[in-house]
């Protein structure tokens, strides 16, 4: 579906006063600590990023959204921008936008992050239909940028002051012609912060511009309480004037920019109180973690039958129903053996994010738990995939169960992650 980008208010000027914008609140992790955020600190009144009334799951999100449209026919975008990153939180995340996409494929899906663990996505996004993302950059300097993060967290490992800085713009400076690639209109945020980063700010917009970024937004720092930067105090407009001016030489600036929360609903500027109020009855919804699920996958050598133990899958084929019969979809990496409990968590939640079923010819009782609690139903078959398919989309019979025919784990597999013996 061709959408028109024209609608997006945060991005074109005279969409501003027409059209809404909804942030849902559904990534609470975050992967950097910025000195002048503080996440914890959230009073209904005010605007900025980095706070929410509540955290949604990515079910809870969208049943949010199909009452809010009800109340806002007028949103064109939907946006993830927290209260953390989205992609240090990159199941929630990426759920929640294939679930939106598909109930709401005739809107906007937009993300602002800060760029540090967006690169393995990026594919991803792009088929989901992602038209806009935000890059929060602040320096192209990683002495500055250790001023402004007290830690960055990357590949489970903490770095600080310049060397954290380093690992941080290499990352974000990668991400803005990888996401060009894929025809994503590319946003730069930069916190002006006095005396740390403010003379910096030309240096930066020549080269996000020369990566091909399409817009640039300078926002003014907001001393927050309880943060190491509460006391710099806030830039003046004429400072702010100044800047915006040097850099239109080199991309164009935003102008409208309304500082938003990360569960912000509404006209920019204008946010909407009672959606802040739904947000909270709607994040105690009690949803089927299965809900949402469309697709199934398979553990087997060969694509054609059901005929591995899920323990020694190095590999699940994923399968989907069409109008025109079953479709394979793709092979997915099942997570490395070991780490006992922790694999299949992260089979369940990240590899089979999108699956309402696995068929497997044998399973420990271990991950089956784990499975079906994350919401994915387990069956035990040997046989062709697609009969196992018939038992799933068309509630048709199975004709042989695994426990008479496969007995290489059967009941003694312990499920601990390591593989079959």
């Amino acid at each position: 579906m061709q959408k028109d980008i024209t609608r997006h208010p945060c991005f074109n000027l005279e969409a501003r006063a027409k059209f809404a914008r909804v942030h849902l609140p559904v990534a609470p992790k975050c992967n950097i600590q910025c000195n002048y955020c503080n996440r914890k600190y959230d009073c209904t009144n005010e605007s900025r990023p980095g706070v929410t009334s509540s955290v949604l799951s990515p079910l809870q999100a969208v049943h949010y959204m199909k009452a809010l449209r009800k109340k806002m026919p007028n949103i064109s975008v939907i946006g993830i921008a927290g209260p953390g990153d989205p992609f240090a939180n990159p199941e929630e995340t990426l759920m929640t936008m294939k679930l939106a996409h598909k109930e709401f494929p005739d809107l906007l899906f937009c993300l602002s992050t800060n760029g540090l663990d967006l690169e393995p996505y990026i594919d991803q996004l792009a088929e989901i239909g992602v038209s806009h993302v935000t890059l929060t950059i602040n320096s192209l300097h990683p002495e500055t940028l250790g001023k402004i993060y007290r830690w960055v967290r990357y590949k489970r490992r903490v770095y600080r002051g310049a060397e954290g800085g380093k690992i941080l713009l290499e990352q974000q400076l990668k991400c803005i012609p990888l996401l060009k690639k894929k025809n994503i209109i590319v946003k730069i945020n930069t916190v002006v912060c006095p005396g740390i980063n403010d003379g910096e700010i030309e240096e930066l917009a020549k080269t996000v511009g020369k990566l091909g970024a399409d817009t640039m937004n300078c926002i003014p720092m907001y001393p927050t309480e309880n943060t190491d930067f509460e006391r710099l105090g806030e830039p003046s407009k004429l400072e702010m004037k100044e800047i915006k001016s040097k850099i239109c030489h080199y991309i164009r600036p935003m102008t409208h920019c309304a500082r938003c929360r990360a569960d912000a609903a509404g006209l920019l500027g204008h946010d909407n109180l009672e959606a802040m109020n739904m947000i909270g009855q709607f994040s105690t919804m009690v949803v089927n973690k299965g809900e949402g699920r469309t697709r199934v996958a398979v553990a087997s050598y060969e694509g054609l039958l059901v005929n591995m133990h899920l323990g020694e899958a190095d590999k699940v084929y994923i399968f989907e129903q069409t109008p025109n019969g079953y479709h394979f979809v793709e092979t997915r990496n099942t997570p490395p053996e070991g780490r006992g409990m922790e694999r299949w968590k992260e089979l369940a939640r990240k590899t089979l994010v999108d699956c309402q079923a696995i068929l497997v010819a044998g399973i420990g009782s271990t991950p089956m738990k784990v499975l079906q609690g994350n919401g994915v139903k387990v069956i035990q078959m040997t046989g062709l995939i697609d009969a196992g398919l018939d038992a799933i989309y068309l509630n048709l019979p199975i004709r042989t169960l695994c426990k008479g025919d496969y007995t290489r784990c059967g009941e003694s597999c312990r499920g601990t992650g390591n593989g079959c013996g």
